[in-house]
């Protein structure tokens, strides 16, 4: 980084301007987002505004979506293995009313990544299976499993798709009452560090140098 005249600094490979504090707030945001920091967490470690925190968050999980597209999409002959999954937030597992809300997404892995794609709601089947008498029975089969009309094509029982899987669940319980609309951006950022592990902080840094 080079220092100018007005206080801002500049960098020396992309030769863009910026003014250190909001540099410095944006590089210790990009930290906490790769320890699997809420926003709120970071907000109150860091002592910025919650919606500085939150809006950024937002950025970067809607910069991902490109990133994780253009990967599947210069890697999707080496797909190897894919799964269909449903997902429910674990403090509705247990209440029978809830099993609609499930997400269901389909995960294709190549080499040690994946790609999730989001299916349609569960919400169509609800109405039928009440209609028929079927309800009690799909909730036995979504307890035990979390998965209906399975689709997959798996090598072994361990493989990425279980380490995703794992590695996701475990990943949720961060959060609570994520809205539908907004399942999308949590099963993405999920994908991202699963499969940039290590590297997610340098790939963040990546991504806000193109952006700015």
């Amino acid at each position: 980084m080079n220092r100018l005249g007005d206080g801002r600094v500049q960098c020396k490979k992309c030769r863009k301007r910026y003014a250190p504090g909001k540099l410095k707030r944006q590089l210790a945001l990009a930290h906490a987002f790769c320890r699997d920091q809420s926003a709120k967490e970071a907000a109150e470690r860091l002592g910025v505004n919650y919606l500085t925190a939150l809006n950024f968050y937002q950025r970067l999980r809607q910069r991902l979506l490109g990133v994780l597209e253009s990967d599947y999409e210069a890697a999707r002959d080496r797909v190897s293995q894919y799964e269909k999954t449903l997902y429910l937030d674990h403090n509705k597992r247990r209440d029978k009313r809830h099993i609609f809300e499930a997400q269901n997404f389909l995960t294709f892995a190549y080499g040690e990544r994946v790609y999730n794609i989001l299916m349609p709601s569960l919400e169509r089947y609800k109405q039928p299976l009440i209609d028929d008498g079927l309800y009690e029975q799909y909730w036995e089969e979504f307890s035990r499993f979390f998965i209906f009309h399975r689709i997959a094509k798996l090598e072994s029982r361990e493989n990425t798709i279980e380490a995703f899987r794992r590695y996701f669940d475990h990943f949720m319980k961060n959060y609570r009452g994520i809205k539908r609309e907004n399942f999308i951006y949590y099963l993405k950022e999920a994908e991202f560090k699963f499969n940039y592990g290590e590297e997610c902080f340098e790939k963040l840094m990546e991504l806000m140098r193109r952006s700015r």
